[in-house]
């Protein structure tokens, strides 16, 4: 493991997380009237809504991004992936303290912070509360002209998005980094939210098993509905998360100087490892590994380098003067 390589471990949400202390329902139904027909007493007597239906956990997504983000559109067609935003943001506040750890403490802000999302899909979540937080820009790529034209309209239904968000169509399915960044580009950090499973079943089997979490029962359902939605592409690929992110890692290479960190959620536990091996066997120049709490949830992500720190402060402070 490269020197300087460390595991950071939170029990909780991330500090600066709009949605430390839960969900205001009466709020939110309020924002977003056609979310009041949704919410329910839960079996705590506690407002909530039916996580297990997809409509439900739509509508609370748009109530929080009228609430806390500032967007005054925001849709998916049906089917696309339709993430939890509190774990979504909690992945944009550590990347903001990974490059603080290269700023003298300080979060880098302003559009001169160039961000790009790998599989931005339909919700574009990642660009939004990145701007919106820290005022960063971004490119998010896609393999889904869909998922591409959908992001499109939602920068442009909202001007305060606009100038700052821009979208690129991979249109080769097994590059992630070719084809996408440009030559002389210069990105301070990628993030990727990579299809998790390795097969169509196993991803059916994760739902049955959310399902059941739930309170729902599925097991004989061949093909239940997501309750957060979502494509094939964005749920599973040929060797799953492993071969993705290896792939990532791979082309990774070809832009060492163009990237400060390249960085990736990983699912499963036992991925990290594999992936901590396959760095090893390459040049880079710092290794970090983060691990979130959302509740019960365990999630991590892994960020490495071809840049020592000293070279990363330097360019940073280059795009700021």
């Amino acid at each position: 493991m490269p020197k300087g390589s460390s595991q950071i471990i939170k029990k909780n949400l991330h500090p600066r997380n709009r949605h430390r202390t839960g969900y205001d329902f009466p709020t939110l139904g309020q924002i977003l009237p056609e979310l009041s027909g949704y919410i329910i007493h839960n079996q705590y007597g506690k407002l909530s809504i039916d996580y297990a239906n997809p409509k439900a956990v739509k509508l609370l997504n748009k109530a929080l991004l009228l609430q806390s983000y500032r967007i005054k559109f925001w849709d998916i067609p049906d089917d696309y992936l339709c993430p939890p935003i509190p774990g979504r943001a909690d992945y944009i506040h550590y990347l903001a303290d990974l490059l603080a750890m290269d700023n003298y403490n300080r979060i880098p802000q302003g559009k001169a912070i160039r961000l790009l999302d790998i599989g931005v899909g339909a919700n574009t979540i990642y660009p939004i509360i990145g701007h919106t937080e820290y005022g960063w820009s971004f490119v998010g790529s896609d393999i889904s002209a869909t998922a591409i034209k959908m992001a499109k309209l939602i920068a442009k239904m909202n001007p305060p998005l606009t100038s700052s968000l821009t979208y690129r169509w991979q249109k080769n399915k097994r590059n992630i980094f070719t084809n996408i960044i440009k030559p002389n580009e210069q990105f301070a950090l990628t993030l990727c939210n990579p299809p998790f499973h390795a097969s169509l079943a196993e991803a059916q089997a994760a739902t049955n098993r959310k399902l059941t979490n739930l309170g729902k029962t599925s097991c004989h359902v061949k093909q239940p509905v997501h309750n957060f939605g979502g494509q094939n592409n964005e749920l599973w690929c040929d060797g799953g998360e492993v071969a993705f992110i290896n792939t990532m890692i791979e082309e990774s290479k070809n832009y060492k100087d163009q990237c400060l960190w390249f960085t990736s959620l990983i699912s499963k536990k036992d991925t990290l490892s594999i992936i901590k091996k396959k760095l090893e066997k390459i040049k880079i120049q710092d290794l970090q590994v983060v691990t979130m709490a959302q509740g019960q949830k365990i999630s991590r992500f892994i960020a490495w380098s071809f840049l020592n720190s000293q070279q990363r402060q330097q360019i940073l402070a280059q795009w700021q003067r």
